[in-house]
C-alpha cells in the first residue's frame, strides 16, 4: 500500500544580526525613576498583602534585583505621606537628570519620625531648586 505525499511548505528564516529598536523619546518626556520605584513598591507591598506574592524574597526574585535592593525600594514606603505625594508629582523628565534620586532618599527613609523626614526633605529640594 503507498501513502499519499504530504504537503510541504517552504519557509526562509534569517538569523542574521537582529536590528534593535530604540524606545522614541516622547516629547511629553518621562515619568522620574524614584516615582515608578514607588509605584513597584506600593506594588510589591499589595501582592505581599494579598497573599501574591510570599514575601520579599520571592518580589526580589520576581523583579530580578537582589533582596537588599528589594529592600532598599521597599523602604520608600516608609517616606512621609507629604513626600510619597510630592514624588509622585514631580514633574516629567524631558532633559537631563532626575531632580531627586533614591539614592538621596536614604537618609530621609531612615529617619523614623515624619516630622524630621520633612525638614529634610525640605533641605534637600531646597538646594536643587537653586
Amino acid at each position: 500500500m503507498k501513502t499519499a505525499a504530504l504537503p510541504r511548505s517552504t519557509y526562509s528564516v534569517s538569523f542574521g544580526v537582529r536590528a534593535t529598536r530604540r524606545a522614541e523619546p516622547s516629547s511629553r518626556g518621562r515619568i522620574p525613576r524614584v516615582a515608578r520605584l514607588l509605584g513597584v513598591a506600593y506594588t510589591v507591598d499589595g501582592m505581599i498583602r494579598t497573599g501574591e506574592l510570599k514575601n520579599m524574597a520571592a518580589a526580589a526574585r520576581m523583579l530580578g534585583v537582589t533582596r537588599a535592593r528589594m529592600t532598599q525600594i521597599m523602604n520608600l514606603v516608609l517616606l512621609e505621606p507629604q513626600i510619597q505625594e510630592a514624588i509622585l508629582g514631580l514633574p516629567l523628565i524631558t532633559t537631563g537628570r532626575d531632580p531627586v534620586s533614591e539614592r538621596q532618599l536614604r537618609s530621609i527613609m531612615s529617619e523614623p519620625e515624619w516630622h524630621r523626614q520633612l525638614e529634610l526633605w525640605r533641605c534637600l529640594t531646597r538646594t536643587h531648586t537653586r
